[in-house]
């Protein structure tokens, strides 16, 4: 059986090494990727360990290790996260009508969108439903869409919401 080098199977490499050894550095763990056949940058490990949540603990040594977190705080936080870049990437336009918010992406972006703004369980947004380039947020305010949809911008501009992470 043959293992894709696509960023998913890439992630799940990195959880399993992160839980069977002790990983000290951003460059022992490229270094053991790229034994395995994944070629990256330091710059893509270090967005790996952000998305899967990896922070560093104190090791059996007493040295410091990186782990994966298994907290549901982390999660949501790194949820949080990987939904602004995921906005920063993909957000072209965003229009608001009453609780509704339209948010426009490139073709094929917008259920990649939606699943994010799923994933973070962003507290404004009751829920979304997504076409191909067209992601419809639903507020849970029933006048909220103006705000929603200001918050989504900041998103799209790289930067957090307010409250997000709360």
């Amino acid at each position: 059986m043959s293992t894709p080098r696509t960023q998913a199977a890439r992630r799940l490499r990195v959880s399993e090494l992160l839980a069977a050894g002790d990983v000290h550095s951003q460059e022992e763990l490229r270094d053991l990727l790229a034994g395995e056949g994944f070629a990256v940058t330091q710059a893509t490990v270090s967005r790996d360990l952000i998305d899967l949540g990896a922070t560093k603990v104190s090791g059996p040594d007493g040295r410091a290790v990186y782990r994966v977190v298994d907290d549901a705080a982390m999660d949501t936080r790194v949820d949080m996260v990987r939904l602004v870049r995921t906005a920063h990437e993909l957000v072209v336009s965003v229009e608001a009508s009453g609780n509704i918010v339209v948010v426009r992406t490139p073709p094929g972006g917008a259920q990649y969108l939606a699943s994010a703004f799923d994933r973070a369980q962003w507290d404004p947004v009751v829920g979304t439903v997504a076409g191909d380039d067209t992601v419809l947020l639903v507020a849970r305010d029933r006048l909220g869409g103006d705000h929603v949809a200001a918050e989504v911008l900041t998103m799209a501009e790289g930067r957090a919401p307010k409250g997000a992470g709360e």
